[in-house]
């Protein structure tokens, strides 16, 4: 395999080597082998058919992220000042110039556009192998997850005209290689330990590490919390610890969207019985969810699976009488990291976008593709893009940090550095990392958290991330990037929560867990701020990290091993394990409606 990779680059650089015509084919994106745990089978057959997604530059994407800014930071006379759907289209719509030249290129070859994005950043084109070899420059090849034995059909470089290659920031997923398991959800049954809070409450891990003696808690302010939530977790400790309304919402305004891929589904009747069983304060009856899919997904309500179950209940049973959509994402979209693109596409084609909005799926940030996440000298690619064009519209986008602790999405123990997930390193986005216990809440041990190596920090979290940094001094020095944005932006609980699936409660755990509890919350101070006439909060992320932080409970024990370390440690204001702490809905809106009398 290599040595094919060798005489396939041998070849490029004798064509480099000539003189060239004014529309020479040039190197595009190239890379010098395939990943770790792929295996090269042999060159693709030439009538296999591809789906190709071509990526055209944005025209102003700075322009973008300084609009989201603006209207999200509560300094700004423009804060909760949501943009319309053509004012946040108009930053990212690429120049009539890239359009004219991609598609006099497709056309010279007798290739087709079979479909546009909303905003014309995207073409799609289907061509066989044969046809796609020629267009690129390129030999297809078939290779093979080797642990999952998943086949796909990708190159180690392709090529476009000199005519178009300031006009194509990527073809994609030519030369990407996404882990199929990467994608999967972090639920994980748990099964709770005598003890285990009050021993990881104790617990000094790590080089520089504080112990309890040196932490300053900052317990939420509840009149009674059951001693049972400690290990065992509902509806109702959840609004008991984070001081969330159990009333119904007062209008149907608020929405909160959930995504599920990969096959996920949850079912009336599951919920049923979770209401009856947690929620009997709850009209059963009068309780549903919608059902939204894309890329093939189904509605599934016959077979239930934890990962699901779990959001619907969790959003569901706590966001009391806010409408709630289940939002199904098959495998028709190249290789599953595509299909959170066609998702966020499909709500921004629409002239009202969710609220809230989330994700407990994600990968490893190294197995990101350069047009969805990476930021290169052409620009910040497409996806975090459009998680940008929602939030500057008025979404507030959520994600599970991960449950790998320091070593990603999920435990690697292989890892040599320490790696961050995506989307929760997208700048744009708010990452939720996971605690467990209360009085004080402790971070728990697989919460994802870190610093991006693709995303410099943004300027909203300079001043906390810079201060633990300092704090931390060389612990951990070199295994991570400390310009980087930091992540988790913050926590809430993650570790036994009660779900029915198929109509048997199981216990589990994850950051999956904690990324719907905060979305729930969110979705209510919507509702409360709706009521009195007021904007939904939006991206959230320069609030939390200005005048919101007072109204989070700061979470300062536990760590996040992995990669053969201790991770981080839970300290005093921001942490790359939980966060800048733990929601505590009154505070929240109050400060909110705070912002709302200052601007």
């Amino acid at each position: 395999m290599v040595a094919a990779g060798l005489l396939f680059f041998a070849a490029f650089s004798f064509a480099l080597g000539r003189p060239t015509s004014p529309d020479e084919l040039r190197i595009h994106d190239r890379r010098s082998d395939a990943p770790p745990g792929f295996k090269y089978l042999g060159q693709a057959h030439p009538d296999t058919v591809l789906n190709l997604r071509i990526a055209l530059p944005q025209s102003d994407p700075a322009g973008l992220e300084a609009a989201l800014y603006d209207v999200s930071t509560p300094s700004s006379t423009n804060y909760r000042k949501h943009l319309s759907k053509a004012e946040a289209q108009g930053f990212l719509a690429p120049k009539p110039e890239s359009v004219q030249a991609v598609k006099a290129w497709l056309s010279k070859n007798n290739v087709s556009v079979a479909k546009t994005s909303s905003i014309g950043d995207w073409m799609t084109i289907n061509v066989p192998v044969s046809q796609a070899n020629v267009l690129l420059g390129t030999q297809f090849g078939e290779y093979a997850h080797e642990e999952t034995n998943t086949k796909m059909i990708r190159t180690l470089a392709y090529s476009v005209p000199a005519s178009v290659k300031d006009h194509v920031d990527v073809v994609y997923p030519a030369t990407s290689f996404i882990e199929p398991q990467g994608l999967s959800a972090a639920v994980r049954v748990y099964k709770p330990l005598a003890g285990r809070a009050s021993k990881k409450a104790t617990q000094g891990k790590g080089k520089g590490s504080r112990t309890s003696s040196s932490a300053k808690p900052s317990p939420t302010a509840v009149a009674a919390v059951a001693d049972s939530c400690r290990t065992v977790i509902t509806p109702k400790c959840l609004q008991a610890i984070y001081n969330m309304p159990s009333t119904p919402a007062s209008g149907n305004r608020s929405t909160l969207f959930v995504t599920g891929f990969g096959g996920e589904s949850a079912t009336p009747s599951d919920l049923k019985t979770f209401l009856g069983q947690f929620r009997p304060d709850y009209k059963v009856a009068s309780t549903n969810f919608t059902v939204q899919t894309a890329d093939g997904g189904s509605a599934n309500f016959v077979t239930a699976t934890a990962e699901a179950s779990l959001d619907i209940q969790y959003t569901v049973g706590v966001a009391t009488d806010i409408p709630t959509t289940f939002l199904s994402v098959g495998s028709n979209n190249t290789d599953g990291a595509a299909g959170f693109l066609d998702i966020i596409d499909n709500f921004l084609a629409q002239d009202e976008v969710p609220f809230v909005l989330t994700t407990s799926f994600g990968f490893n940030e190294n197995q990101v593709p350069l047009a969805l996440g990476r930021q290169t000298h052409r620009s910040r690619r497409n996806l975090c893009n459009a998680y940008a064009q929602l939030g500057a519209r008025g979404t507030t986008v959520l994600f599970g940090a991960g449950d790998g602790g320091v070593s990603g999405i999920q435990t690697n123990k292989g890892c040599t550095s320490f790696v961050p997930t995506f989307p929760s390193t997208c700048p744009f986005v708010t990452s939720v990392g996971g605690t467990t216990g209360f009085n004080p809440e402790v971070a728990v041990t697989f919460s994802s958290g870190g610093f991006s190596n693709m995303f410099p920090r943004p300027s909203y979290q300079s001043n906390a991330v810079d201060s633990y940094l300092k704090t931390l001094g060389n612990t951990n020095a070199g295994l991570f990037n400390t310009s980087g944005r930091g992540f988790p932006d913050i926590a809430a609980q993650a570790q036994g929560f009660q779900v029915v699936v198929n109509g048997q409660v199981k216990p589990v755990a994850g950051t999956s867990a904690a990324s719907p509890t905060v979305a729930s919350l969110v979705a209510l101070l919507n509702d409360a701020l709706f009521e009195e006439g007021h904007a939904p909060v939006g991206f959230l992320n320069p609030f939390l990290y200005s005048t919101g932080a007072s109204a989070l409970n700061d979470v300062t024990q536990g760590n996040n091993p992995g990669c053969g370390t201790d991770g981080f440690t839970a300290a005093s204001g921001w942490d790359p394990v939980t966060g800048l702490g733990t929601p505590d809905f009154k505070r929240l809106l109050n400060a909110i409606k705070n912002n709302i009398t200052k601007t």
